[in-house]
């Protein structure tokens, strides 16, 4: 690796956490809480009880799962559970707990 590509790789990192950073507070304006990376979010969701679940819905529906959790006070995963557990879905409780 020459010294181009080595000032090309410090020029790129410096950017990167340019964009990053986000913006700055305002006057009057709280900063928003960060939000917690991939890793994190998975240990929180473990703690939950919650688990990843992928499917496939037709276009149509989909859409119509995101403008619901649009209106939603949640996200898509809260809503999407609203709906399952008003069609008559509930959790069971675990053995494990």
């Amino acid at each position: 690796m020459n010294k181009f590509d080595i000032e090309k790789g410090k020029g790129l990192k410096l950017t990167n956490s340019l964009k990053a950073g986000g913006a700055s507070v305002r006057f009057g304006q709280e900063a928003a809480q960060p939000k917690p990376d991939k890793r994190e979010q998975r240990r929180l969701d473990q703690e939950k009880g919650l688990v990843p679940f992928a499917c496939k819905l037709d276009a149509e529906l989909v859409r119509q799962l995101q403008e619901r959790a649009a209106a939603h006070a949640g996200d898509m995963s809260e809503a999407l559970a609203e709906l399952l557990t008003k069609a008559g879905l509930q959790p069971r409780a675990s053995a494990a707990k």
